[in-house]
């Protein structure tokens, strides 16, 4: 399925680290906080301004957004406001 944010708005897919304790112990998904990086995969008419690829990694505000599923993956709607950096790995 095939997904173009409307307005001022991205579709990001969020980076899921894999947890472990000091001791090796692998932490379930809610035992972790929601993730707050993510992968640029769609964007909307944004300004010019912005300088935001598809492509790009951000940080995004903690509980900001909409989660949807598409083909059984995790992403989310979130309004380009509440991108607060983009990173490098």
């Amino acid at each position: 399925m095939k997904v173009k944010p409307l307005g001022n708005r991205l579709l990001i897919k969020p980076v899921i680290e894999e947890k472990k304790t000091e001791g090796g112990i692998v932490l379930p998904d809610t035992a972790k906080e929601k993730p707050m990086r993510a992968e640029v995969v769609a964007i909307g008419t944004i300004d010019d301004d912005v300088e935001i690829n598809v492509g790009d990694h951000v940080v995004f505000a903690k509980y900001s957004g909409t989660e949807i599923k598409i083909d059984d993956e995790d992403y989310i709607i979130i309004d380009v406001d509440d991108i607060l950096a983009k990173y490098e790995d």
